[in-house]
């Protein structure tokens, strides 16, 4: 027992030596980022590195792209940068990127308000509070370093010391772009503490931080009637004002409003629109010209990106406003829709579930994705395509292949509609649904009939539903529950098959060897007479017949098999049953089909024999080792498949 309790005391010495340690390596960053020097050596770094000066725009854009990035089978984008965060919204991202793309290439998109609008939950806020956080941690950097003229209140860069005459033949010499002047406070302060010696002024660098203020603003509207406009440009510092006798004095002026504070990064309005009008006027010359109308003073330069968020409803009530049209041509949209995509949506509620202490709780297979299935398919527009229905467009969307309709179709389906993803249950719902179920008292687990049941009972409170549409919600609920009881009955009749790989390969391989001397017109040999026999037709249709291939058609369809098979040979790849995804379908549809009755059977059995409670421990057994189930939800699930196959 002492050894044990003097084994825990190191290990909890290490433990603190290494923190001990890691708050080292933090102050030692510190100290690397507290850079100091004269304007003259600011200069022959930006000499090295012509880099270390560029816009705003030009810095968000680079912070993302140096994160790396892929381009997916789709065409699409995926910018790592976003990967860990936001899911199934790359159109938006790519939207985004292109702006700050073109932005840093100092195009005129640079001088507009980027603006995200869509619906609640959907990761507008989220896209910001990312940019937000990694400026911060780019600036860190030494590809991100950012420098300030020391005790400029806008942390302005050093080379607008550099009169106006002489930038030309600076930009022509070493190619070192320069836009913007002074400030009131740094054009006082070269004067009084520098006596005009542009290159004695002192240069810091800074990292940029929302909490201190540095480089990143946030402004949310509040009570139109309290809320003022200093909060945005600043205020007279009264105190001072009959120390320095003038209130033009920069001395006498806070510059310390969001659009202040921002210069130099980036600058978040939330809800931008529900602001009072006076707060968007100040937006428009900061966008179009890159000043900021300052109390007493002449126009300010402000280099910043300006992003702000919205609903689409405030979006069209903003739209249909006459007197707001200056704003509107000084604005780019980019529509941020919910995810449509399944296999992103539970990758969210994990993330979301992932950052909780829920450690003793065991989520049961398909649970998410059940609960994902629902979201999306609230997100769906019914498709005009015959023999679409919603669950179809939700697998189609999702990557898979669905009776006649491939991917292929899926840019068709996109097209049909003008506002799919803009409306829906949002993941906020559907998380708080499932804590719901989560933290309820002596649950070890949840399956997913308890998500489904989660989200109903949840409707009820949902402040924003009509009874109509509630009782839309509750048909789709019915029909997630219809598409999980088959995935139910697949995962049981699985792990009832023996070595369900090598059965499904075996009958394939058979199925193949018939089917290639059907079209061939060749006959097989029997391997035990050694005899020569016709291909067997029974057999072909009996796997063919599962997918409601008919008489007429069976021909087409062998046909299509060999040619899959001999392009798949032709590349060296092999052809599993999986290869192709109708005959995977009818595979595992003719292997479950002769499996019906024993699964039935034992599932359904209150008084088990010896025979058929150790086949029911091995399924039990399998889905555990196999599929990710614990033995609490591997039994629900035999259960819950017992009571569907004897409906």
């Amino acid at each position: 027992m002492g050894k044990i309790n003097l084994a825990l005391v190191m290990s909890g010495k290490v433990a603190l030596m290494n923190v001990i340690s890691r708050l080292e390596e933090y102050r030692s960053e510190a100290r690397k980022l507290a850079w100091q020097g004269t304007f003259r050596d600011y200069l022959e770094i930006v000499q090295a590195n012509p880099r270390i000066a560029r816009l705003s725009h030009a810095r968000v854009y680079d912070m993302i792209m140096a994160a790396g990035s892929t381009t997916t089978k789709s065409g699409e984008t995926s910018y790592a940068f976003f990967d860990s965060e936001l899911y199934g919204i790359e159109k938006p991202l790519q939207h985004l990127v292109d702006y700050f793309a073109s932005a840093a290439r100092r195009l005129e998109v640079r001088k507009r308000i980027l603006l995200l609008m869509g619906p609640v939950g959907g990761g507008k806020s989220t896209i910001v509070t990312m940019l937000k956080r990694g400026l911060e941690r780019y600036s860190r950097t030494d590809d991100g370093a950012v420098y300030a003229i020391k005790g400029c209140p806008m942390h302005e860069e050093p080379l607008h010391l550099i009169p106006e005459s002489l930038r030309p033949e600076i930009e022509r010499e070493y190619d070192i772009y320069i836009e913007g002047d002074l400030c009131p406070a740094c054009r006082l302060m070269l004067e009084e503490t520098y006596h005009g010696r542009h290159e004695e002024v002192l240069v810091e660098r800074i990292a940029f931080s929302e909490k201190e203020r540095i480089g990143i603003g946030t402004f949310s509207p509040s009570d139109p009637k309290s809320q003022d406009i200093s909060e945005l440009t600043g205020s007279i510092d009264l105190s001072t004002v009959g120390e320095f006798g003038s209130e033009s004095d920069p001395r006498a002026y806070r510059f310390d409003g969001e659009l202040n504070v921002a210069n130099r990064g980036l600058m978040e309005f939330i809800e931008m629109l529900k602001c009072d009008e006076k707060f968007l006027y100040s937006l428009l010359t900061l966008s179009q010209e890159q000043n900021i109308k300052t109390g007493r003073f002449a126009m300010i330069y402000a280099d910043e990106v300006i992003i702000s968020h919205t609903n689409e409803n405030e979006f069209i009530s903003f739209v249909g406003n006459k007197r707001s049209e200056a704003l509107h041509d000084r604005i780019i949209v980019i529509k941020v829709p919910y995810n449509l995509r399944v296999s992103k949506e539970v990758k969210i509620y994990e993330k979301l579930i992932a950052q909780s202490r829920l450690g003793g709780v065991h989520i049961a297979p398909n649970t998410l994705r059940v609960a994902s299935m629902f979201a999306v398919l609230s997100r769906l527009e019914p498709s005009k395509k015959e023999g679409v229905s919603l669950m179809k467009k939700l697998k189609l969307y999702d990557g898979e292949e669905v009776d006649g309709f491939g991917q292929k179709d899926v840019k068709e389906l996109q097209e049909e509609t003008e506002r799919e993803g803009m409306d829906g249950i949002s993941p906020r719902y559907v998380i708080n649904a499932l804590s719901t179920a989560l933290v309820r008292d002596g649950v070890g687990c949840i399956n997913p009939i308890d998500a489904l049941r989660a989200l109903r009972d949840g409707l009820g409170q949902h402040p924003s539903l009509s009874a109509s549409r509630r009782e839309e919600l509750l048909n789709l609920i019915a029909e997630t529950r219809r598409e999980y009881d088959e995935m139910a009955k697949k995962e049981v009749q699985r792990a009832f098959v023996y070595s369900f790989e090598e059965s499904a390969q075996t009958l394939l391989n058979n199925y193949l060897d018939n089917v290639e001397a059907f079209c061939n017109k060749t006959k097989l040999r029997d391997p035990i007479t050694d005899e020569e026999v016709e291909p067997d037709e029974k057999l072909m249709r009996s796997i063919e017949q599962q997918i409601g291939v008919s008489e007429s058609a069976k021909k087409t369809f062998r046909e299509e098999i060999l040619i899959r098979l001999s392009a798949m040979a032709r590349r060296g790849q092999p052809f599993t049953y999986t290869s192709h995804e109708r005959l995977r379908e009818a595979i595992e549809k003719k292997l479950f089909a002769d499996l019906k009755d024993v699964v039935k059977i034992t599932t359904s059995t209150k008084t088990p024999d010896a025979e058929q409670l150790r086949r029911t421990n091995d399924v039990v057994n399998r889905l555990v080792a196999e599929q990710g189930y614990c033995p609490i939800c591997a039994n629900e699930l035999l259960k819950y498949v017992g009571t569907l196959l004897n409906r």
